[in-house]
Formats: C-alpha cells, sequence, structure tokens
C-alpha cells in the first residue's frame, strides 16, 4: 500500500516525507525521481506483547510513502497533470496533498502569496480535470468502436459508456469519484482507470512553528472544505517534525516536553495514512517475534495467513483467534484456551482489527 505525498514546489512536501520516513532526501532541491520510504506504525498493542513475550525481533505493520516530483518545467505545469507525473500518481493507492501554510521569504510561493486553501482547491481542480481528460478520450473512443461492433458488443460497449457518463457528469459538478455511488461490479469496471479522484485522499497543512496553537481552527476549517468519506485532514510543522525524526527516542521525547509539542505529529498523520486506505492490524506470536501485519478491512482468515507466508495460505486449516484486549487479560495463549476466549475460525473468517491469530496448516 502506497501513499503519493504531493504539492507545489516550496511547499515543503519533501520535509513532510523525511519526517514520515525518518529519510535524509535532499530538500534543498527539486529532484525528477520519486523519493520512496516506509514509515512503522505506532501501536500501543504491539508494544504490549513485546512487553509480555521479550522477542528478539519485533515488527511493525508499515506504511510506505512515495515523495512525487511535480512536472519538472513551468510549461509542463500549464499542461497540467500528464505524462511521467500522471503516470506517478497513478500508480499508487491514495494521496496526500501538501499545501504550505507557512512565510519563509527565502522560499517564494509560485503564485507569488500563501494560501493553502487557495492551493488545495487548485490542487483537487486539477485532480478531476486530468480524470475528465482520461474519462473523455475513453468516451470518444466507445463512441468510435461502437458503429463496427455487432450486437453483442454493443451491449459491453452501452453499458461502460452510460457508466462513464454518468461519473463525467458528476466529475463537472465538481462531486470527486471517491464521493459517487457504485454497484460493486460497476467499482471493479472502472478500478483499471486509476482515475485520481477515486483514490482516499489527506490534505495536510505545513504550519510555521510559530502557528502550533493555531492547529485546531486551521484544521476545522480545512475539514470543512475537503469534508468526504475518504478524505481526512490535517495539520503539521514538517520542518519541526523533520528535525525531531533525526533525534533518538530519547532526545527527541525530552525536546517535545520542552517545547510543548506533543505526540508527534507524524505518528497520527500515519494513523490518517493507515484508516484513510482501509487498513486493520492483526498481530502474531512466534518463538522469536511479535509482528503487527497490516490488512485491508474485510479480509479473510485464509487470506491473512497468506501475508504470513503463501503456503499458510494454501494449507490453511483453521485459525487460533483472540481478542487482544482478552490475551493480555489472561497473560498468553494457554490461559486464553483455559478461558475460553481462544477461537478456532474458519477460513472464510472476516479478521478484525487487533486479532492475535496463530494460524494451523497442512501441506
Amino acid at each position: 500500500m502506497e501513499i503519493g505525498i504531493i504539492g507545489l514546489p516550496g511547499s515543503g512536501k519533501t520535509t513532510v516525507f523525511n519526517a514520515l520516513t525518518r529519510g535524509r532526501a535532499d530538500v534543498a532541491s527539486y529532484g525528477d525521481k520519486p523519493n520512496v520510504g516506509v514509515a512503522p506504525v505506532p501501536d500501543a498493542r504491539l508494544d504490549r506483547l513485546v512487553e509480555m513475550y521479550e522477542p528478539r525481533k519485533p515488527v511493525s505493520a508499515a506504511v510506505s510513502y512515495v515523495d512525487i516530483p511535480p512536472p519538472a518545467t513551468p510549461s509542463d505545469r500549464i499542461r497540467g497533470i500528464s505524462g511521467q507525473y500522471l503516470n506517478d500518481l497513478q500508480r499508487v493507492d491514495a494521496l496526500l496533498i501538501v499545501a504550505r501554510a507557512f512565510n519563509d521569504d527565502a522560499v517564494l510561493h509560485i503564485d507569488g502569496s500563501v494560501d493553502p486553501f487557495r492551493d488545495v482547491e487548485n490542487m483537487m481542480l486539477e485532480l478531476l480535470f486530468s480524470d475528465l481528460e482520461l474519462l473523455e478520450r475513453r468516451l470518444q473512443r466507445l463512441d468510435e468502436g461502437f458503429k463496427g461492433a455487432q450486437a453483442a458488443q454493443r451491449d459491453v460497449i452501452n453499458k461502460e459508456y452510460y457508466l462513464l457518463e454518468r461519473i463525467k457528469r458528476h466529475l463537472e459538478g465538481e462531486t470527486p469519484i471517491r464521493d459517487q455511488e457504485f454497484t460493486p461490479d460497476q467499482a471493479q469496471r472502472i478500478r483499471g482507470f486509476q482515475f485520481l479522484t477515486a483514490k482516499p485522499l489527506i490534505v495536510l497543512l505545513n504550519i510555521d512553528e510559530d502557528n502550533l496553537d493555531e492547529v485546531g481552527s486551521l484544521e476545522e476549517r480545512l475539514t470543512e472544505a475537503v469534508e468526504g468519506p475518504s478524505v481526512r485532514a490535517a495539520s503539521i510543522c514538517g520542518k519541526l517534525e523533520m528535525d525531531l525524526a533525526q533525534m533518538d527516542a530519547e532526545e527527541e521525547a525530552e525536546f517535545r516536553e520542552a517545547v510543548g509539542a506533543g505526540e508527534s505529529g507524524m505518528n497520527r498523520i500515519i494513523r490518517l495514512s493507515y484508516d484513510v486506505v482501509g487498513l486493520i492490524t492483526f498481530l502474531t506470536i512466534g518463538d522469536d517475534e511479535v509482528r503487527a501485519w497490516e490488512l485491508q478491512k474485510g479480509t479473510t482468515a485464509s487470506r491473512a495467513a497468506g501475508k504470513i507466508h503463501t503456503d499458510f495460505e494454501q494449507g490453511f486449516i483453521r485459525a487460533e483467534v483472540v481478542e487482544f484486549d482478552d490475551l493480555v487479560t489472561c497473560g498468553g495463549f494457554a490461559e486464553a484456551r483455559k478461558r475460553g476466549v481462544l477461537r478456532q475460525e474458519g477460513k472464510d473468517y472476516v479478521v478484525q482489527d487487533g486479532d492475535v491469530m496463530h494460524v494451523l496448516f497442512n501441506l
């Protein structure tokens, strides 16, 4: 699961990328290739299991981030979303827009003034226009193909044409595809187009350190502007968070307490990323490893077993499942089994967030 980070030049998106992934990508120059990094998902449940079992190797669930460079030249930006930039956006699973809300005389805004809400609106419209262009091209090809098609083919073409035409009408009314309603079959039909406004979205204001006390009001205004079931809004001071991300854990905690920075803003963004793409976590306990696994909501036990190892899915017999809280209360699997809170689940069981699983399989 990859989250693509986008933003105007000078928005601080690479700074945000470095803070999220504890990376060291160059923030002073505008590169032409994506930066890729992974962020562990903070999870107190994993921490508790590590305390209980003292494994040699604890492993967190993770989110991958891609810092996508904007079009290389001003003329490319005028043409909108196309070429390699479009390809980069289409291949990620969700988008994170970074909008500049900080002042820095050394970094000029390409539009001459700092207005994050204007920038967010313009970028969201660019995504929408990109989808409209793709739809118009596809509708034209369907129209041309219909003329020479046989009766059976015409029925298939008609179904796609009217579905895409409906999507186009809603887009023209500025309703992104993620907010439109589809049957499961229709959702499957359009998945291959990789429409940009169909992707879950996080909108992030990159603020000044001096404006940390305004976070609440800024986020409230931003949420009103971009609200939707698959959209999340937040604000952080990217530069501060990047600097803190380069410290060790103890030094970071001391600094946060000293400046009143509270919980890591990056941890919050990572959790938002996890939530907006519909991920949950299940946990496993091995001889020398305690691990949290990211998993799409609605996934069955046999498919979840396949994340651990393909053999587990192919030879799946059943899963022993206990809820995290019950496991902690019991102190381990043996006592959970005694108390009857350890369940035997078949391959079609839908895994729930916080399930601790032990997979039984045979090949």
